[in-house]
């Protein structure tokens, strides 16, 4: 077998995918203990591990120089896709919000709405589709500070359990959209790799089914 190369999403998406790749049998020891190396192979299957941020790990997809990756449907939106997306592994379970200072009247009102967020592409989008004009703010840091300071009217973050925006005198009015991490694959590599990859592939949905 050709070997394939995987980019994971640094972090909780990482732990997960490990724990994964486990249950399917793949030895990972070395991405467990990976020390500085940016690359780890699996020994007991032709595979090696990149470990990435979250854009990064679409751009390698996207370019080719890996065949496989796992990100969250929250980058895919926001970055757009070149890429197949072949499988949704249910795991990293969060949503994207529309979410206001508790009390605010959100709708209710024709001036133009501040809207804040790290995810400029999927706000926009959102307003687009309710036909809404709005000025979209681009924050790297806690996106939930812009409605406390004055600087928006409202986010569109990711929301888990609701905990920091309650904590901040904020209220989610709105999903967007539901997001959990997917399994994605290189156009060109699905076509020169195919069995490989739909070796991999039905690996991952055996282990995933073994756990419901």
């Amino acid at each position: 077998m050709n070997r394939l190369r995987i980019a994971l999403t640094k972090g909780r998406l990482q732990e997960e995918s490990v724990a994964l790749f486990e249950r399917m049998g793949l030895d990972c020891t070395q991405v467990k203990n990976p020390g500085r190396r940016l690359v780890h192979s699996v020994s007991n299957y032709p595979l090696d591990i990149v470990l990435a941020k979250a854009p990064d790990v679409v751009t390698y997809v996207e370019h080719g120089v890996c065949d496989l990756g796992i990100v969250g449907k929250d980058t895919i939106l926001e970055m757009g896709r070149s890429f197949y997306e072949v499988l949704d592994l249910g795991f990293g379970r969060c949503r994207f919000a529309l979410a206001v200072r508790d009390g605010e009247d959100f709708y209710g009102t024709y001036k133009t709405r501040r809207i804040a967020t790290k995810y400029p592409a999927v706000a926009r989008a959102f307003f687009a589709d309710k036909g809404m004009d709005v000025s979209v703010i681009k924050i790297e840091g806690s996106v939930e500070l812009a409605p406390l300071l004055g600087l928006a009217d409202a986010i569109v973050d990711l929301v888990e359990t609701g905990a920091t925006l309650r904590e901040n005198g904020l209220v989610p009015i709105e999903d967007i959209h539901q997001i959990s991490a997917r399994l994605i694959v290189n156009t060109a590599s699905m076509k020169l790799y195919k069995p490989e990859i739909l070796d991999f592939v039905g690996k991952c949905e055996r282990a995933l089914e073994e756990t419901k």
